[in-house]
């Protein structure tokens, strides 16, 4: 079982392990190739140089451009991706409230595909850090990087598995799935719904670890509240499912 999921633009402040190693990440073999995504990224910090800080950081605040600036990407403290990330998706998950046994599925399960790390696993350890979505270091577009040297490793992760992709369409960009999977649909009133959709991303997750799915069978069997499925649809390697939301 896979299931590949979004970053978030919030993060914890959390600080529970040493800094990232070749150990911190999974695809240890291509630990170097992430280290030249960083490498980028640190020299624009270390530049000090406040447009290029605040557009990659998405901020106006300068005091606070240059407080991001100061962090040392490669020598920080870090904690678990899951742990890391605090957005809406995330907030609904609340990975903390899961036994061991269910958080042990979400950090072995589930692949992140960061826009500077590239795709971890949730058990995968990040400093603190911050890069807007969609922004390219200098010109330099990760997503592209991460998609050309990373895609063969992926496949190979992925080959054989039950596979539900979470992600919100700007991380398809760093990775094709090149078998059969699944994606989600969430309709109310009859449009689809978009910044709801983080919240039942993660709504969808939780239940995931929490029933132990490991099959379709089993994905559709599963009861979620607020949730009914409307309708399959079956479009090539992806099958869609199509839920009603209603509250």
């Amino acid at each position: 079982m896979k299931i590949l999921f979004s970053p978030s633009e919030t993060k914890s402040d959390l600080v529970l392990n040493n800094h990232i190693n070749k150990d911190s990440f999974c695809c240890k073999n291509l630990y170097e190739k992430r280290m030249e995504v960083i490498d980028k990224y640190q020299d624009i910090l270390n530049s000090k140089d406040i447009n290029s800080l605040n557009k990659i950081f998405g901020l106006k605040d300068e005091n606070r451009s240059f407080e991001l600036a100061k962090i040392d990407i490669k020598t920080a403290s870090t904690c678990r991706a899951i742990q890391r990330y605090t957005g809406v998706a995330y907030s609904y998950l609340d990975y903390e409230s899961l036994t061991i046994k269910q958080k042990d599925f979400i950090d072995n399960s589930v692949i992140i595909f960061s826009n500077l790390f590239g795709p971890i696993l949730a058990k995968d350890k990040l400093p603190i850090y911050r890069l807007k979505q969609g922004t390219t270091l200098e010109g330099f577009k990760t997503e592209e990087f991460y998609k050309k040297y990373f895609s063969d490793a992926l496949d190979n992760i992925l080959k054989d598995e039950f596979i539900i992709d979470l992600r919100a369409g700007f991380y398809e960009k760093f990775y094709k799935i090149p078998y059969p999977y699944i994606t989600l649909k969430f309709i109310k009133n009859g449009k689809v719904v978009s910044h709801w959709a983080k919240a039942y991303r993660g709504v969808v997750l939780r239940q995931l670890a929490i029933n132990n799915i490991t099959s379709i069978e089993n994905f559709k069997d599963m009861q979620i509240e607020n949730l009914a499925i409307k309708e399959i649809q079956e479009k090539g390697l992806k099958t869609e499912f199509i839920y009603n939301i209603s509250m």
